[in-house]
């Protein structure tokens, strides 16, 4: 039922100052994207920015600096593997995710090296940078407003987050912006104007060159079990009440047929364990709902069938799989609009 402690809690590696595992991005699966995305950079005419690249615990750029922090345990297969195990999500699972979130990023070195939050049309297009900015947002999924790059329709976020990701997508090899928004008026206009400014910037040199670091890689004093914790998540903001959803959806995969000696019915929490990581980066993706939430809830899904014992014939896993993956996107919109899962 429960996940075997990880080998890295069984090794040295476990305690070990981050600092103190010699993480590096030269001679990683990083070093060849690196190059890749430089390569990008040269197609669409961005040759005198050149930002600088380091690792640390997540994607971002400090503000009016130029340097791009990558998350550390891309650095590593054991390291990822171990964020996959912990985290259950992983931002740059593989080579094309790592670009997406690359191209993010350097719209934000791209906004801060020429300091474009400052233009009246930048401005008007995306709105403030001084607008409080805050990790909780409510968006409104399939708004036309906004372009879609990264899950969690994460423009609409912040503008600064808006300019991103709207300039991810136009930088976006063999991605014709203009036929995929056409019918968008308004994000098509923020893409416009996004491909006028990157012209405009073509000769210009940068305005801001600062590299300076946040919790580069090399400074991180705490270890891989304090950066991780023990903490699975509180299901304390859970309510009672779900209890009779799961048994609507199992007691229509049951069936007469349950009764019956040569059918033996597989358990619902085993299921639900293994739809974790899919259905995390799936909602995540079309509904906003963070990832860390949907674990917790999932688990508290698969922890509730389990103890209900409920259950499913083999032929009916399909079945199952669509029920609950609309019971799970439906409680996360809820979530998402609402501030609870349920009214």
């Amino acid at each position: 039922m429960h996940a075997e402690p990880s080998r890295f809690q069984e090794s040295n590696l476990w305690s070990t100052p981050i600092r103190d595992l010699g993480l590096t991005l030269e001679g990683t699966r990083l070093e060849p994207i690196l190059a890749e995305f430089e390569q990008e950079l040269r197609q669409v005419g961005i040759t005198r920015l050149k930002p600088r690249w380091y690792l640390s615990t997540e994607w971002g750029v400090p503000f009016e600096t130029i340097a791009i922090a990558i998350p550390f345990y891309l650095a590593r297969p054991d390291l990822t593997a171990l964020h996959a195990e912990k985290v259950g999500h992983i931002e740059g699972f593989n080579r094309a995710d790592i670009l997406r979130y690359l191209r993010h990023e350097m719209g934000h070195v791209v906004n801060y090296a020429y300091r474009l939050y400052d233009d009246e049309e930048w401005v008007k297009q995306f709105g403030s940078i001084t607008q409080p900015y805050s990790e909780e947002y409510s968006p409104e999924p399939f708004s036309r407003r906004y372009v879609r790059h990264l899950p969690g329709w994460y423009a609409q976020k912040h503008p600064d987050e808006d300019w991103a990701e709207t300039f991810a997508v136009w930088m976006t090899p063999a991605l014709d912006w203009r036929a995929e928004y056409g019918a968008w008026p308004i994000a098509s206009a923020k893409l416009a104007y996004a491909s006028r400014t990157m012209a405009a910037l073509r000769n210009r040199d940068p305005e801001v060159t600062s590299t300076d670091l946040d919790e580069d890689v090399g400074d991180i004093e705490y270890s891989l079990g304090q950066y991780y914790g023990n903490d699975a998540g509180s299901t304390e903001n859970l309510p009672p009440g779900l209890d009779g959803a799961l048994q609507a959806i199992f007691e229509d995969l049951t069936g007469s047929d349950a009764i019956s000696p040569v059918h033996s019915l597989k358990p619902a929490g085993d299921l639900i364990r293994r739809l974790e990581p899919e259905l995390m980066a799936n909602v995540f993706r079309w509904t906003g709902h963070f990832p860390e939430r949907t674990r917790v809830l999932l688990r508290y899904l698969a922890e509730r069938a389990t103890q209900l014992d409920q259950g499913y014939l083999a032929h009916r896993e399909d079945s199952a799989i669509i029920a609950l993956t609309t019971l799970v996107t439906g409680l996360a919109m809820n979530h998402v609009q609402r501030g609870s899962y349920l009214p």
